[in-house]
């Protein structure tokens, strides 16, 4: 017990073994839902949800256990929501890749960012994009989320060039209108388990009126992740088309992680100055990288750091033991497949909805008056949903920025960087593929 409180610092962060232990059972049932949805969205790009289930629970146990050894913060990590969306609608149904392609979109865009955790680039990308901007693209992404889980859902449906409301009276769209109700419920409530909780609610009354088949059992072993294992191509992305898709999963990432830190940052007095050096960040965002370059490898989209991680700062956590002990609890789940595989659909996707509203409320902090970043914002905002591709959003919100700043010559705003960027964010715009 001593070498324990000494090597996470408990005493100096006015925190005990138990307070870790319950505030990691807090983080864990707030973020447990990854798991069923996250299989559910990456089954649609093809890929077996049996393995992608064991590789979810896998992934998150090892890259939250090191977050804990390495940076000793109280953070979780698994399968980014946003990413996750992208990845199956946008890189595979959007733009036409086989799921190993993206996989290898995904790892080279890993590889950068890892390159960005241990250099100066990092700062050299912050300064170059405003913090507005930054603020869209979070925004965009969860209008984009939202759009899907509609879709999915069946709420809407595309008529040709058309977006139409479809029959809301089918049976299962019922179900799923009332679990986007519950979560908004739960949510006002400020209940930490709303996803989970939801979720088992809705495949309870998916079950009793036989829309989907009760699980026989409730523990089984692991399913093999054998065939999406090392499946990763990369050679054949290697191409100029690539390199605006790798760079938005990379800024994406870059941003979604820096924003969920801040935030839990408030709560757990870490990582309170983003621009300037700050070890335990430094050594998070790094993590994050190593996870995001290791999901492919395990047949998986990008990994990084999971906002419900507040939820467990919320309840006290504040040491890399809460993320360690989160770890351990996600390993349980490998033996729990035959549960989540009775998951039905349309308890799922009522996440995407809520989680993308919750997403877009960020856009309150940024500054529409300031002509340049309000209309680079909406840009950024809008293009998301409409394209279905995170990739055309931030171009076209990034190329508005730059003209406007250059008529209003406001010279302050552009360096190196901005014109870097501005030169990738004509690229999508130059080949129809992206």
């Amino acid at each position: 017990m001593h070498f324990i409180t000494k090597f996470f610092q408990l005493k100096e962060h006015g925190t005990s073994i138990k307070k870790e232990f319950f505030a990691a059972c807090t983080t864990f049932v707030a973020m447990l839902y990854i798991i069923p949805v996250g299989a559910d969205i990456l089954s649609l790009a093809g890929m077996p949800k049996a393995p992608l289930i064991t590789s979810i629970s896998l992934i998150t146990a090892l890259a939250t256990l090191l977050t804990g050894l390495w940076a000793n913060v109280p953070v979780a990590m698994s399968l980014g929501m946003g990413l996750n969306t992208f990845f199956t609608f946008g890189l595979v149904q959007g733009m036409g890749l086989s799921w190993q392609q993206s996989l290898g979109a995904v790892f080279i865009s890993g590889l950068f960012f890892l390159l960005i955790s241990f250099t100066k680039l990092r700062m050299w990308i912050l300064k170059s994009i405003p913090k507005d901007m930054r603020i869209a693209l979070c925004c965009g992404l969860g209008a984009f989320i939202t759009t899907i889980g509609l879709k999915s859902i069946g709420i809407i449906q595309i008529q040709g060039n058309n977006l139409l409301l479809n029959n809301l009276l089918e049976p299962q769209i019922l179900i799923s209108i009332f679990g986007i109700f519950l979560l908004l419920f739960f949510h006002s409530l400020k209940l930490h388990a709303s996803f989970i909780l939801s979720i088992i609610i809705l495949s309870i009354i998916g079950w009793v009126f036989g829309y989907q088949k009760i699980p026989e059992t409730i523990i089984s072993t692991p399913a093999s992740i054998k065939p999406i294992f090392m499946e990763l191509e990369i050679t054949s992305i290697l191409t100029l088309a690539m390199i605006p898709a790798i760079i938005s999963l990379l800024i994406t990432d870059l941003f979604d992680s820096l924003g969920t830190l801040s935030g839990i940052g408030i709560k757990a007095n870490l990582f309170q100055n983003m621009e300037k050096e700050d070890k335990k960040l430094e050594k998070t965002l790094q993590v994050d990288a190593f996870a995001t370059t290791m999901g492919p490898v395990f047949g998986l989209s990008t990994t990084t750091a999971f906002l419900e991680s507040a939820a467990g700062v919320n309840a006290g956590g504040r040491t890399g033991l809460c993320a360690v002990f989160i770890a351990f609890l996600f390993l349980l789940t490998l033996f729990l497949l035959p549960v989540f595989l009775a998951i039905p659909s349309f308890a799922i996707y009522p996440t995407l909805v809520v989680v993308g509203a919750l997403m877009f409320l960020e856009i309150k902090q940024i500054n529409f008056s300031d002509i340049p970043i309000g209309v680079a914002s909406f840009f950024t905002i809008i293009f998301m949903p409409l394209t279905t591709s995170i990739t055309i959003g931030f171009a076209a919100g990034f190329i508005a920025y730059v003209f406007l700043n250059i008529v209003q010559r406001k010279w302050e705003r552009l360096n190196l960087g901005t014109f870097v960027l501005l030169i990738i964010s004509i690229i999508p715009f130059l080949i129809p593929s992206l």
